[in-house]
């Protein structure tokens, strides 16, 4: 399983809504079914809550050592996004979270996996 104690947050810094959005382009993680390796990219977007609302958000380094974590771990494409929006929610339990994991092509299929939590932010609708 993934190890989510590397997952570490802070104080958002402000009272006023805003959205983050982090990427990562090396993620891996391992087919269960054919053992072989998993290249995409995993884009985290999140409005946390306020700073008087106790609103914290993700600390970088903290997660590429979570998603490092999936490295050698045998999971569905499925599985990792789901997987990473519940921890982060978990973490951060912030208004609004999405996943977005972008798979390279096997067999020539491509696949490109979201995961939501909460309502989209009005200001960031339609992007």
């Amino acid at each position: 399983m993934p190890d989510r104690s590397q997952l570490e947050a802070f104080q958002t810094p402000s009272d006023t809504p805003f959205v983050i959005e982090h990427v990562s382009e090396e993620f891996t993680s391992v087919c269960p079914k054919t053992g072989h390796p998993d290249f995409g990219h995993v884009t985290l977007r999140y409005q946390p809550r306020s700073a008087s609302a106790g609103g914290v958000c993700v600390e970088l380094k903290s997660l590429k050592l979570y998603y490092q974590s999936f490295r050698n771990e045998g999971i569905y494409y499925e599985a990792v996004t789901n997987s990473i929006r519940d921890d982060l929610v978990q973490l951060m339990n912030p208004e609004w979270l999405q996943i977005i994991t972008d798979w390279k092509g096997r067999g020539g299929i491509r696949s490109t996996i979201r995961a939501d939590h909460g309502d989209v932010p009005p200001h960031f609708r339609g992007r």
